[in-house]
């Protein structure tokens, strides 16, 4: 059995678990994990904005593939950084056709993120996926593992691929991915299935030896737990179980889809984790969503759990990559009592339940929101649908009206919806710009315990660091 830690640091959002974070979580001994969403746009505007600490490069230098990361640097390095006026560079949507040019920044994107996490110390790191963000999965898993990963977290769908694709790769064999086709039915046709051979990379040099990461799944049931361990194309090594005051995408409740008058989705007795049921299946699992303190850690650890997963704290830490302006405002918001993050049932394209930041001059509010044309050039959050003609496309429901409707999609599925992937782009100082000027407004998401991460400030401080988090969470309860 692995040697588990006490707290794993969340994957959160775009970038905001960096691996600055993930290396300061890390280094004290728990688990510090990168986000693996959109790494590819990550990396290239990174470049563009020239890298000026270095360490893209340095990353990029220790890629075991070298003609991969030329390629890249000789194509979206600016030396000295991008004029304010100009644009980020556009990439290709990723499609079940993956253009090479993809699939080598997801390797190279995912290799550089761990493994500048890793510098430094010899403790574990980990990466988080979501599972509806399917198509770069197979080059993000694999650059992740040349990279050294210890652990691979995914959650927001039902990851039962993954454990054969972990196995497939350290075995120095080609995988395969199956995408959820909008209508079923196509699941397992050839143009539903994405391939990733990583002998066609290694300009026909030997493919190193990799170790399989260990795997934790994370879910909202024990039914899905249990499912997962018989059902799962290899080993699941644990869980976390993370409940609807979680940041990010939530579970939507169980029954009938019930508001409060807020607008929020409203979870009930039937969407409480069975914790012993959980102890039952004999794997290790973590608590999550609301547990950044000693006594949720006591109360985790009372119910049998390794220990807690964390996210909302360590994203207001020194270390993240959220906009030091927005953490700033959101953390004075925290100390004054005052911050609300609304469980927003339509902003997703994903139609699941999604926490939002309620912050002035962000796409919570519902002025800048409208200023917004329907835009949809990033397109993470698209689905796979069958065209008239039996052919694989895709469509997103923050795209424009007219375009979603032309591809069958029904007009009330694109009601307050939001480009979530250029929000959180933004939320990390990387916003697009517009040919008509207008820049990406950011939308952030966190957690319901919002105003509890006041705690982890020192007396007289303004900021924190991830280490501070770790300490508190970690400091014996006074009896």
């Amino acid at each position: 059995m692995f040697k588990v830690p006490t707290i794993i640091q969340g994957g959160m959002g775009v970038g905001i678990s960096n691996w600055r974070l993930a290396q300061a979580v890390s280094l004290t001994a728990q688990l510090g994990v990168v986000s693996g969403t959109a790494l590819d746009q990550v990396l290239v505007r990174r470049l563009a904005d020239g890298d000026p600490s270095g360490a893209m490069r340095r990353a990029l230098a220790a890629f075991p593939f070298p003609a991969v990361a030329r390629r890249i640097l000789d194509e979206f390095f600016i030396a000295g950084g991008k004029p304010a006026t100009q644009p980020y560079p556009a990439l290709p949507l990723h499609s079940h056709r993956q253009p090479r040019k993809l699939v080598e920044l997801c390797m190279a994107a995912n290799f550089a993120e761990v493994f500048l996490a890793r510098e430094g110390h010899q403790n574990p790191v980990g990466i988080n996926f979501l599972e509806k963000v399917q198509l770069p999965h197979l080059a993000s898993i694999y650059g992740a593992m040349l990279a050294g990963v210890g652990y691979v977290l995914m959650g927001a769908g039902i990851p039962s691929q993954v454990p054969g694709i972990l196995d497939a790769f350290a075995a120095r064999r080609p995988a395969e991915y199956r995408l959820s086709v909008s209508g079923g039915g196509t699941e397992h046709t050839a143009d539903a299935t994405v391939r990733f051979d990583p002998a066609d990379y290694a300009d026909d040099a030997p493919l190193p030896s990799l170790t399989r990461p260990t795997f934790l799944a994370i879910v909202s049931s024990h039914t899905l737990a249990a499912s997962l361990l018989r059902r799962a194309s290899g080993r699941v090594d644990g869980f976390v179980v993370e409940g609807p005051t979680a940041g990010g995408h939530n579970a939507p409740p169980r029954g009938k889809l019930q508001l409060n008058a807020s607008g929020e989705p409203l979870y009930g007795d039937r969407d409480r984790v069975n914790l012993a049921e959980m102890r039952a299946l004999g794997v290790p699992f973590w608590l999550a969503g609301g547990y950044g303190s000693p006594e949720k850690l006591a109360e985790a650890l009372a119910e049998g759990a390794s220990g807690v997963q964390v996210g909302t704290a360590f994203a207001f830490s020194e270390e993240s990559g959220l906009r030091s302006d927005l953490k700033r405002e959101l953390l004075a918001q925290a100390v004054a009592g005052t911050g609300r993050v609304l469980t927003d049932p339509l902003a997703s394209p994903t139609g699941f339940p999604f926490k939002v930041a309620q912050l002035a001059g962000t796409a919570s509010d519902s002025a800048v929101a409208a200023l917004r044309p329907r835009l949809c050039d990033v397109g993470l959050l698209r689905e796979p649908y069958v065209r008239a003609d039996g052919e694989l496309a895709w469509r997103c429901s923050a795209e424009p009206l007219s375009c979603y409707v032309a591809k069958g999609g029904a007009e009330e599925a694109t009601v307050g919806r939001k480009c979530l992937c250029n929000a959180l782009l933004a939320n990390i100082g990387h916003a697009q710009l517009r040919t008509d000027g207008v820049v990406e407004p950011p939308l952030v998401t966190l957690g319901d315990d919002i105003n509890t991460v006041a705690r982890y400030l020192r007396p007289g401080e303004h900021t924190y660091s991830a280490a501070d988090v770790i300490e508190a969470i970690l400091q014996p309860q006074i009896a």
